[in-house]
């Protein structure tokens, strides 16, 4: 899986995978970690970094989540079907396909990745757990 390098554009968090989930799991509930997750195989739930946590939750190309993701850095090269909340980096590698709306601080977004939705860059770091900012009407 070829994920961005983090020399451009400012960088990812050197953090640790401590949880994987594997290619053949399908995990229905909410996460709530720290450190770093690697997601090859499915999450049918929200996932969410602790609080005050630096976490770094890694979707790879066979990865797919659905549900809302509030975690500070995201990479992203599988399916998203959610919001993503990302008061660091979100990284969009090649194959991702997003079916929700991004708030982000920085965004790397590689040709061929996909977002249908809203790409908001927001000011403020949101906090995780956080309600999420109201869209400006139409």
């Amino acid at each position: 899986m070829a994920f961005f390098d983090g020399k451009k554009g400012g960088s990812r968090p050197q953090v640790p995978v401590d949880t994987l989930v594997g290619a053949k799991v399908v995990f229905r509930g909410d996460i709530v970690f720290s450190g770093g997750l690697h997601v090859d195989g499915t999450v049918v739930g929200m996932v969410s970094a602790e609080p005050g946590a630096e976490a770094l939750l890694m979707v790879s190309e066979r990865g797919r989540i659905e549900g809302e993701i509030r975690v500070p850095h995201v990479v992203i090269d599988g399916v998203v079907k959610g919001d993503i909340h990302a008061h660091g980096k979100v990284e969009l590698a090649a194959h991702a396909r997003i079916e929700g709306n991004i708030h982000y601080r920085l965004l790397e977004m590689a040709a061929g990745a996909e977002v249908n939705g809203r790409i908001r860059h927001d000011e403020a770091p949101a906090a995780p757990g956080a309600p999420p900012a109201a869209d400006p009407p139409p």
